[in-house]
């Protein structure tokens, strides 16, 4: 029977494998941001990392560097092992909202109208095919 902290010790061990980045509040809107993050879910890196160089939307610049950036976690938490014997994909990507800059516009007849200025989450994990 294992006690709770072996399990505990042994989920901490699994998590220092898993490579993921995150980029916090990106002012893009998050609906914009979830076509891009759509595209490349369950792609190899290489794969996807065309297809958002060659997107003319703003948003993949963003997950551009994010994608780069886990790809960079998982070379430095796996020291010695090559990304293109890795098999390496985009395991998970998801866009969650963040904070909302709320602002006003002057309307006709001395009204105002509210703008949402809306932000987002990315979190991006990369896994690998054992086959």
């Amino acid at each position: 029977m294992t006690t709770k902290r072996d399990r505990n010790i042994k989920n901490k061990e699994e998590k220092k494998k898993i490579a993921f980045a995150k980029l916090n509040n990106s002012p893009i809107s998050p609906r914009k941001m979830r076509l891009v993050a759509d595209m490349i879910r369950g792609k190899k890196i290489e794969e996807a990392l065309t297809l958002l160089k060659f997107n003319s939307k703003f948003a993949s610049i963003k997950i551009e560097k994010l994608l780069l950036s886990a790809i960079s976690n998982w070379e430095n938490k796996n020291e010695g092992k090559r990304k293109e014997e890795a098999n390496l994909f985009v395991k998970e990507i998801f866009v969650n909202q963040g904070r909302t800059l709320k602002r006003l516009r002057p309307a006709p007849q001395g009204r105002a109208h509210r703008i949402r200025k809306r932000s987002n989450h990315v979190t991006l994990v990369l896994g690998d095919n054992k086959k």
